[in-house]
């Protein structure tokens, strides 16, 4: 049988075919064999199928003769934790995100919260769980509860000096997904460090049937309540996180959402600030921003093909303190290079603290000096033959040309960033241009990229 749940880096299908209970034995079976771990830290996130399909992954590892510390309900990122923080060899979550009702998955990682993408083992477990040809074990693995959340939280506090905050008022919005156990944890662990910020809850019980819609802040339609809440309580920031909440977008005091891609700049000036001379990785989508917050805080910036692996990989390469893409992943060195969806709200809030500045303030100055498009998503018939109608296109302009990922075009004044949906097939544009340079609006360039692209 083929399984069409195997993407590049994770698993991801739709419930019944794609994905059931005996698909997650065989993936848990698959995994226990291939890298034969003594013990593996497993959890799962709210959706209604997601405790069943995690037990099921449970057996699967248990008859491959792995030891399962069994975290409960997760988000994916105390998986990560748990795999570098305790003495296991790997990691998995069952979670589908984002992604629709009917749809589940599982990521997975290895000793040290390293990931297993496509070409560095995941293909190996789908062929082998495909074959169902599995070793027999003398000694079954054993199960346990184990509750890493206080351990997590420790940790979380470790990015911010809790002194220095000032008070504030936040927003949090955990889209009745995976977040609000977190959050209630670190609001209990603020009032016994007298950390003066008060959490204004929306969405926040756990809920898998998404009582609010699929948490994914990326759509426009699901950031109405935030923003209202925000403009209500006149909080100092909102805070949204998707269904796994290892992505955490943040809206301003005055209820705007934050492009992914500012984010990476506030985030390189947290560290900076505490630390010049760090090395800042950052996908090829935009990157004027970053360059130049990098620049003006004395840090090096890296760039890296888009895509968890590469980031990671491309981290661990040059020791960066942090990693950040336009898409709301945000990476850190002292969190065995994995993403967060916490460690970026509890550094702006230390920013917003240290600055005593509104996070409009702080990002506004960025928006005028390098607006952008945000990422516009095409359905074409071939990418790669309209990436090269687009190269040719320009080719008469002369642009500096990077085909890091996709191709990018940069003429001086404004660049683009096309490239190929590595899950859909879609292309994915960015446009980025230097206000002093440049009097045309993006729009201008938004319009005709359209046009090009559709025509």
């Amino acid at each position: 049988m083929t399984l069409s749940c195997f993407k590049a880096y994770d698993i991801r299908g739709k419930l019944g075919e794609e994905l059931n209970e005996d698909i997650a034995y065989k993936i848990g079976r698959a995994y226990g064999q291939i890298y034969q771990p003594k013990t593996v830290v497993i959890g799962c996130d709210i959706r209604l199928s997601s405790e069943g399909l995690k037990q099921a992954t449970i057996r699967g590892l248990n008859d491959a003769g792995v030891k399962v510390l069994d975290l409960g309900m997760t988000g994916t990122e105390e998986v990560y934790f748990g795999a570098f923080h305790l003495d296991v060899q790997g990691g998995l979550e069952v979670t589908a995100s984002h992604n629709p009702m009917d749809y589940n998955g599982m990521k997975l990682v290895r000793e040290n919260a390293r990931p297993i993408s496509a070409d560095t083992g995941l293909k190996e477990i789908q062929v082998l769980a495909e074959s169902g040809i599995f070793n027999d074990v003398a000694v079954k693995g054993t199960t346990e509860k184990y509750n890493i959340l206080p351990e997590f939280v420790d940790h979380l506090m470790t990015y911010i000096d809790a002194s220095k905050i000032t008070p504030m008022k936040l927003v949090v919005n955990a889209g009745n997904g995976a977040a609000g156990h977190v959050i209630d944890a670190i609001e209990e662990k603020f009032k016994v460090l007298n950390v003066p910020v008060e959490f204004i809850k929306i969405h926040h019980e756990a809920d898998g049937s998404f009582p609010n819609g699929i948490p994914n802040p990326l759509l426009v339609e699901n950031r109405d309540s935030t923003r209202q809440a925000v403009i209500e309580h006149g909080a100092d920031m909102g805070l949204a996180w998707d269904g796994d909440f290892d992505r955490c977008f943040l809206f301003d005091e005055k209820g705007q959402f934050i492009e992914g891609y500012y984010i990476v700049g506030l985030l390189a000036q947290a560290f900076l600030l505490k630390q010049s001379g760090e090395k800042i990785v950052h996908d090829p989508r935009l990157v004027w921003n970053t360059f130049d917050i990098v620049e003006q805080y004395q840090g090096e910036a890296i760039q890296s093909k888009s895509g968890h692996s590469f980031i990671k990989e491309k981290m661990r390469e040059h020791n960066a303190v942090y990693g950040g893409e336009m898409s709301a992943h945000h990476y850190f060195r002292d969190f065995a290079y994995c993403d967060s969806g916490m460690i970026p709200w509890l550094l702006a809030v230390s920013v917003l603290s240290e600055t005593q500045k509104p996070l409009s303030a702080l990002v506004e100055e960025m928006i005028e000096k390098f607006p952008c498009s945000g990422e516009i998503n095409f359905k074409v018939a071939d990418t790669q033959t309209t990436i090269q109608k687009i190269f040719d296109h320009y080719a008469d302009q002369n642009p500096v040309i990077d085909r890091t990922d996709g191709v990018s075009l940069d003429f001086g004044a404004w660049r683009l960033n096309v490239r190929a949906s590595n899950t859909e097939p879609l292309l994915r544009l960015n446009i980025e241009s230097r206000a002093d340079r440049n009097p045309e609006p993006i729009q201008d360039y938004v319009d005709e990229l359209t046009q090009l692209i559709q025509g």
